[in-house]
């Protein structure tokens, strides 16, 4: 897929112009997958990717009484 497809179909499915939508700055995520199937959306769910960051960053538990 061209960088033009991607701004167009971007622009199709948000409904958003392809001027918005190539300020924005879309790109193709790298790995080569399939995108051509209209059927299968690729979406970030950005709460839930935030909310695992902040998850992984957290310390492990302490078992010291001390500090329970």
């Amino acid at each position: 897929m061209r960088q033009t497809e991607l701004y167009r179909a971007v622009a199709r499915a948000t409904g958003e112009s392809v001027s918005i939508v190539k300020r924005l700055g879309f790109l193709l995520a790298e790995g080569g997958g399939d995108f051509t199937k209209e059927s299968d959306p690729r979406v970030i769910d950005w709460d839930e990717l935030e909310s695992r960051r902040f998850n992984d960053s957290l310390p492990e538990p302490c078992d010291d009484p001390l500090f329970s």
